[in-house]
C-alpha cells in the first residue's frame, strides 16, 4: 500500500504553507467527489491537506446586501440557514436538493466549486447570482471562475475561503435530475439582480455557463413567456446515455421558463 501524508492545519495560513511545500498533496474539503475518484483510480495524491479543522472557513453571515458563506460550510447548513432562506431562498432550495442526506451533511460549497463537476448544482447558483469566490489570495468574479471540464481559475494550492452572494430581487433554480445520482442532467438558475437578469446553466456543458439570448429576453420582460421561442444551440453540449445534446438544449428553455415562474 502506498504511504500517504495526512495534514490537518488549523488555519488558512498553515494550509497554504502546506500546499506550497507539498505540491502533490490534495486539498480535502468534504471529500464527496475526491474520495470516490481515488477509489476509481482517477486520482493518486501523495497525501491530504484536510481543511476540516479550520474554523474560519465555516459559517454564514450577512454583510450588507450580501450573504457570505464560508467554503467549508456544508450543503445541509446552507439549506437550513435562516439567513439564506430569508434572503436567497433559491440558494437554500438548491443546496437542499444536492445528492442525498449523507452528501449534504459532508459535502461543502467550497469543495463543490473547486471540483467544478459539469453537473454540480452550486456552479449554477454562483454564476446565476453573480457571486464572488474569495480565496486566500484574491477575489474571483463568478464570470471568470469556471473555465472548463473540472477546470477553474484557481491556481495550484489556492484555497477558497468564502463565497459572497449578492441578494437578488428574485431568483429560482430548477433542475431535471438524474434519478440515481441526483446530479443535474440540466439545471437552470435564473436571477433578477440589480445589474440585470442572469441565466446560468449546469449539466448541459463542460462547465456552468450563461445564456445571453434568454437574459436579453428576460431583461426586456421578466415573464415566463419571454423564454418561448429562444433557441439554444445544441452544438458543444453534453450528450450521453441520459440525454442527447439536442434534448439538453430543449431542456434549458423549458427549465428557464419554469424558473422564472417560480422566482421569488
Amino acid at each position: 500500500m502506498q504511504e500517504m501524508h495526512y495534514h490537518r492545519p488549523s488555519s488558512v495560513a498553515e494550509a497554504a504553507k502546506l500546499a506550497g511545500s507539498h505540491g502533490d498533496d490534495r486539498l480535502l474539503a468534504g471529500g464527496q467527489s475526491t474520495l470516490p475518484s481515488v477509489r476509481l483510480g482517477l486520482l493518486a495524491p501523495t497525501g491530504w491537506i484536510d481543511l476540516a479543522g479550520i474554523a474560519d472557513l465555516r459559517g454564514i453571515r450577512v454583510d450588507g446586501n450580501s450573504v457570505v458563506i464560508g467554503s467549508m460550510t456544508t450543503h445541509a447548513e446552507v439549506a437550513a440557514s435562516a439567513e439564506v432562506k430569508s434572503r436567497i431562498p433559491a440558494l437554500a432550495q438548491l443546496a437542499g436538493g444536492i445528492g442525498d442526506r449523507q452528501v449534504r451533511n459532508r459535502g461543502t460549497i467550497g469543495g463543490s466549486l473547486a471540483n467544478s463537476d459539469p453537473a454540480a448544482c452550486y456552479p449554477a447558483g454562483v454564476l446565476g447570482l453573480g457571486a464572488t469566490v474569495q480565496t486566500d489570495r484574491r477575489a474571483i468574479a463568478a464570470d471568470e471562475f469556471f473555465k472548463g471540464l473540472y477546470e477553474t481559475a484557481l491556481a495550484t494550492g489556492e484555497i477558497i475561503t468564502a463565497v459572497r452572494f449578492p441578494v437578488p430581487e428574485k431568483a429560482a433554480y430548477i433542475k431535471f435530475r438524474q434519478p440515481a445520482s441526483r446530479f443535474a442532467i440540466v439545471g437552470v438558475f435564473v436571477a433578477r439582480t440589480a445589474g440585470g437578469v442572469r441565466v446560468a446553466v449546469t449539466g448541459a456543458g463542460a462547465c456552468a455557463f450563461r445564456v445571453k439570448a434568454l437574459e436579453d429576453k428576460l431583461n426586456a420582460r421578466f415573464a415566463p413567456e419571454s423564454c418561448d421561442g429562444v433557441a439554444v444551440p445544441a452544438s458543444g453540449l453534453n450528450s450521453d446515455i441520459h440525454a442527447s445534446a439536442e434534448y439538453r438544449a430543449h431542456l434549458i428553455g423549458v427549465l428557464a421558463k419554469r424558473a422564472v415562474a417560480a422566482a421569488r
